[in-house]
């Protein structure tokens, strides 16, 4: 089945939001127990639960659990196929630890910048799971007017005082994304269901969050208290969403126009929440607006059916 390239990139934007809104739902959990490796470690197994009691109670749950293992077993899958959960694991990792800091915006640039130079390289080298894509020059366009995005954040004094690493780690999480969905796009192939791909996602990204919670929480003990709000425990079923939607939607894309769709959708969704909900860092609303126009204008470019005229 093929689907419309309109409706693959609507859902590639739907996303985005879905990744600003576990940015901030995570970013506020670290921020309220003042350690972002438990938050994530809680977001990332509370979406474990949720996708285990699918794949149990839903047929095509079992059935792609089944093939799983059977490719697992016979080789036909191989084990980098099942890494997709680390890079998971890392950009949950860095919300819980820079979000409530910086603010979405901030972070979302970041995450920009690391998304469109990967998803370049990868579908250069034909990584996804729709083969080599080529690099045209809208899509090149696209993915520079992207970047001028995350230059635009970089103007003015809104950065100052910020760590750089804390600046560094949107970017490793944005490049990892777009790793991310081109593996769970191609083990998506390889099971038949995006069910099953989400699952090896957040099984592996839950045993990594796991034990560094632990280790954290061995050197400078657990957190004091637990909050009582119950939408900052809501990141790991927004994860299930949109990580379900990438592994389903980025064969009909290609990893570099899938990662531009959600980047409108990060950049819009975090624009609005951090004008509703400033952080304490971070560029203003103005500033944040027009780095959310100049990457939308980006996507219009690269995922325009532009074709030659006929002399």
């Amino acid at each position: 089945m093929r689907l419309p390239a309109s409706l693959a990139l609507s859902g590639a934007v739907l996303v985005g939001v879905l990744t600003a809104l576990q940015a901030r739902v995570n970013g506020s959990l670290g921020t309220a127990l003042d350690d972002g490796f438990v938050a994530a470690a809680i977001s990332f197994g509370s979406g474990l639960v949720i996708l285990v009691a699918l794949s149990v109670l839903l047929p095509v749950g079992r059935r792609g659990v089944r093939t799983l293992v059977v490719g697992v077993r016979e080789r036909t899958i191989p084990w980098w196929m099942l890494a997709g959960g680390a890079a998971g694991a890392f950009t949950v990792a860095t919300q819980g630890l820079a979000v409530g800091i910086i603010g979405v915006s901030l972070f979302t640039v970041g995450i920009v910048a690391g998304q469109s130079l990967s998803g370049l390289l990868l579908d250069r080298l034909g990584y996804g799971p729709a083969g080599v894509v080529a690099v045209t020059v809208p899509r090149l366009i696209g993915g520079a007017l992207a970047l001028c995005a995350v230059a635009l954040s970089l103007v003015g004094d809104g950065v100052r005082g910020i760590p750089l690493w804390m600046l560094l780690l949107p970017f490793f999480a944005g490049a990892g994304i777009a790793w991310q969905q081109a593996t769970n796009g191609r083990l998506r192939q390889r099971v038949g269901t995006p069910l099953t791909a989400t699952l090896v996602n957040f099984a592996g990204g839950s045993v990594l969050l796991v034990a560094a919670a632990l280790v954290h929480v061995g050197i400078v003990g657990a957190p004091e208290s637990y909050p009582s709000e119950p939408w900052l425990y809501l990141g790991g079923a927004i994860g299930v969403v949109y990580i379900f939607l990438s592994a389903a939607l980025v064969t009909y894309t290609g990893v570099l126009l899938f990662g531009l769709g959600s980047v409108v959708g990060q950049l819009i969704t975090a624009v609005l929440l951090d004008a509703i909900w400033p952080s304490s860092a971070g560029p203003g609303i103005l500033q944040e607006s027009l780095m959310a126009s100049v990457a939308l204008v980006g996507v219009i470019v690269a995922g325009a059916p532009w074709r030659r005229v006929r002399r």
